[in-house]
């Protein structure tokens, strides 16, 4: 990783007083539903198959902090798959602020909201732990109870990593940086490593707070990630 870069988001992020990621944030709804991003476009584009729900639960990075709805990364990877033919409908359940802790303190309840059970969840957590340097057993005892939470109903789990900055030293970005592949392993469960891997070196794709992508970062996001999406579906990841 570049150094300097990350370092640099991490220290406006810290000097805001985690403001880009919660005080400003979008109000939490109590339940996720289908995008209905470019409804006219996606008529349009032939799609094959059954239905796929996928929820995507996280904090601002999916909740589309900044951006309208019809931008955000769940509303966008909708389109892409369907794009790509997939019959998907990609439920937002991203709350900005959110650290691990509060999202599994609504995670069963989101779930249980759904009309149908998701046929892959996304889980998008970490970022606010990290920002507010929380233990990093804290962090990976949530997501671990979220994910057991999802093998208990026989959900399929993608997990959208985050990476320490090394500025924070060499210990605490080991620890860190290593649960999220450590959870992918127990709980068989698909990896991004580093969900912003493909911008983090581009200050132009963040929004003036140098954390949250621009529509433009969240397209290259989800061009760096939807053919992960789509081998940890389970009508399209055997095939």
């Amino acid at each position: 990783m570049t150094k300097g870069v990350w370092c640099i988001f991490l220290s406006l992020a810290l000097a805001m007083g985690l403001s880009g990621c919660g005080s400003a944030a979008p109000e939490e709804q109590p339940e996720a539903a289908p995008s209905d991003v470019a409804a006219d476009e996606a008529a349009t584009i032939p799609v094959m198959g059954e239905p796929v729900n996928v929820l995507a639960f996280g904090d601002s990075l999916f909740a589309g902090y900044g951006v309208e709805q019809a931008e955000s990364y769940p509303a966008t990877l909708e389109n892409a798959l369907r794009a790509k033919g997939i019959n998907a409908a990609v439920a937002n359940a991203g709350v900005s602020g959110d650290t691990t802790a509060a999202g599994l303190q609504r995670f069963a309840f989101t779930l249980d909201a759904q009309e149908q059970a998701p046929d892959l969840v996304i889980v998008e957590l970490g970022g606010n732990d990290l920002l507010r340097q929380l233990p990093v057993e804290q962090t990976r005892s949530n997501l671990d109870a979220m994910l057991a939470e999802l093998e208990k109903r026989d959900i399929d789990a993608l997990i959208m990593g985050m990476r320490a900055p090394p500025n924070l030293g060499p210990e605490f970005q080991a620890e860190f940086d290593g649960l999220y592949a450590d959870l992918a392993k127990k709980h068989d469960a698909d990896l991004v490593p580093f969900f912003l891997e493909s911008i983090y070196q581009s200050p132009e794709l963040f929004q003036s707070d140098r954390i949250h992508p621009t529509p433009e970062g969240i397209e290259q996001l989800v061009a760096a990630t939807v053919e992960s999406v789509i081998a940890a579906l389970p009508e399209t990841g055997s095939e």
